[in-house]
């Protein structure tokens, strides 16, 4: 085999490998936010779709962004309203930071977990590799 024989087939398998790790870093993505502002108040209009997503509670996930943002909130149909006006990237960075401490498994880092309450004491038990972990959280 000559040398652009062998570089052309390291090429074609680097290629391939590229290609892999594009498919799997994106089977769990969050929606877009998609937010309205009216008066002092912003609508997260597609709110419902985020717990969907992440198959967890609406109302404790609309408790971790009401106090993450410190401000009340509530749900109005699909959508949820916090009083303040807030930046769509504020919701991106916070539903990032949720995804990191309440849905992404610590050992496999896979999203495919389930929160279990054990004498007052939630773990996070991860569907994929089986590990169960507890929750340094409260909104879980």
């Amino acid at each position: 085999m000559t040398k652009t024989e062998y570089e052309i087939l390291l090429k074609r398998i680097e290629d391939n490998l590229s290609n892999a790790e594009k498919q799997t870093s994106t089977r769990f993505e969050l929606p877009a936010v998609d937010v309205m502002w009216e008066g002092q108040k912003t609508f997260l209009r597609n709110f419902a779709e985020f717990p969907r997503v992440l198959r967890r509670d609406p109302d404790k996930v609309l408790q971790y962004l009401s106090k993450e943002f410190a401000v009340p909130a509530e749900r109005i149909g699909d959508k949820a309203m916090f009083i303040g006006r807030r930046d769509p990237d504020d919701f991106t960075r916070l539903f990032q930071i949720y995804v990191k401490d309440y849905l992404e498994c610590p050992t496999c880092k896979s999203p495919d977990t389930k929160i279990v309450k054990e004498n007052r004491i939630s773990f996070l038990i991860c569907e994929a590799c089986g590990a169960k972990s507890t929750m340094k959280g409260k909104y879980a």
